[in-house]
């Protein structure tokens, strides 16, 4: 597949092959969040955004597996370095009881656990983080991170906000306030609270909409006043959130309400995790969403682009005692930890901060340019992109006729459409999105 003149192309979606599969593969599956039946062809052409289901039908992919597959399919970038290394089995092994060899330590060999934990530290030591703990996946990362705020703090209460998106254990559950369904009847954590989170990127105290504001000062502030509040800042171990939420709808909030966060855990010294597995690893133009705002994380979670889950802080936060946490796979991915360490590596060797930015933009003035009536905003930030439709319905069908044309997008919040493209998206593959996107919403508006 040549990817600078591939183009969609699609008999039926999903076809024959598609159906049959997706039946079977439901038949002994859980029932869960399959979007619709696209079932990927391993074996197909496949490059960058473009790929090939199992009925030969050609899609461009603009969900990168929900931020997952960071630079589409079948990367050079990521697949070349690979080949360099005589590969083995097993690709897993305990990873907090024994080590690996072969990896970059000394610089020459394939990176792996301790090359992406190193590669992670340099990614953030402009917030003084100096420690990894690897996991297996994005909730394992928010569960350790409020585990040793925990212990670190000897606090009792969390702070999440509206919205939030955290996963799907059961910790990481009780900081989750989208959709109902994720928590109802399953138990909680004890001694969490919440606070709105910002819906408008350009507001100010004076004109906030989402009720996080108040004639005092703000909702955290007056529910952590020492005097008047009611929750002891003293006993409050974290505060949670996503510089750009996800799945609540990627609401891209003000620097007011970033500014108001800052001061407050600041003046009492809460610390804050951010959030980073969907808006981190170059997503938003820079390496992690906060990045472009005045919090100082002491803790960042990060996967889905990272290709393992990680939970980095500075040591003084960690535990001292050893078992205090563990996991017997999580730092022990060789594979996943390679690719994790190359992509950041790819990120910086072929400037992709600088191209998610610049498309990003692209993609945003294609959209706002259309003054489509249906459409109430259309946002941005980097390539974590976004629209709004008058309805859920209207949203639905437009995903629905964009997957007909063999172009695939996402939904999230309730009546949001999500992009996520590939790191390294071209300039042509954002104005063939624009257009298969545009073309789909006048289908159906």
């Amino acid at each position: 597949m040549n990817r600078e003149t591939a183009e969609p192309q699609v008999r039926s979606m999903p076809g024959e092959k598609a159906r049959r599969w997706a039946a079977e593969h439901r038949e002994y599956a859980a029932r869960s969040t399959y979007v619709y039946d696209f079932v990927w062809d391993l074996t197909g052409d496949a490059a960058g955004p473009f790929c090939t289901d199992v009925d030969g039908n050609v899609l461009m992919d603009f969900t990168s597996h929900v931020g997952a597959a960071p630079l589409g399919y079948n990367s050079p970038k990521i697949l070349d370095p690979l080949a360099e290394f005589d590969l083995v089995d097993p690709m897993k092994i305990a990873g907090q009881d024994f080590y690996v060899s072969g990896e970059d330590v000394t610089e020459d060999g394939m990176p792996g656990p301790a090359g992406l934990m190193r590669r992670l530290t340099e990614a953030t030591s402009h917030y003084d983080m100096d420690t990894v703990f690897l996991s297996n996946s994005g909730a394992e990362a928010v569960e350790n991170a409020i585990k040793i705020c925990y212990d670190h703090t000897e606090g009792q209460y969390g702070i999440t906000t509206h919205g939030a998106f955290h996963g799907r254990t059961l910790g990481a559950l009780s900081l989750n306030r989208s959709k109902s369904v994720y928590r109802r009847d399953y138990p909680e954590v004890a001694g969490i609270h919440d606070v709105p989170y910002c819906d408008d990127s350009a507001c100010d105290a004076s004109t906030c909409s989402c009720g996080f504001f108040t004639d005092d000062g703000s909702q955290l502030r007056r529910m952590l006043d020492p005097d008047t509040g009611f929750v002891d800042p003293n006993e409050v171990a974290y505060l949670i959130l996503e510089p750009i939420q996800g799945e609540g709808g990627y609401r891209i909030p003000s620097d007011a309400f970033m500014d108001e966060v800052a001061a407050v855990t600041e003046e009492l010294g809460i610390p804050i995790v951010a959030d980073e597995i969907q808006s981190g690893m170059g997503r938003t133009g820079k390496m992690w969403g906060a990045d472009h705002y005045p919090i100082e994380p002491d803790v960042i979670t990060g996967a889905k682009g990272l290709r393992v889950g990680a939970t980095v802080a500075n040591e003084d936060l960690f535990p001292d005692e050893g078992s205090r946490i563990s996991s017997t796979w999580g730092a022990g991915d060789i594979l996943a930890s390679a690719q994790g360490a190359l992509t950041i590596d790819a990120i910086h060797e072929h400037d992709l901060l600088d191209n998610a930015t610049e498309r990003g933009r692209q993609m945003v003035e294609r959209l706002e340019d259309a003054s489509l009536d249906c459409i109430t905003d259309v946002r941005g930030l980097g390539l974590m992109l976004a629209l709004d439709f008058e309805t859920k319905a209207l949203r639905d069908a437009v995903i629905e006729s964009a997957l007909k044309r063999g172009f695939l997008t996402l939904g999230c919040g309730y009546r949001t459409l999500r992009l996520l493209p590939p790191l390294d998206v071209t300039e042509r593959e954002i104005d063939l999105a624009a257009d298969l996107l545009l073309e789909s919403i006048a289908d159906v508006s």
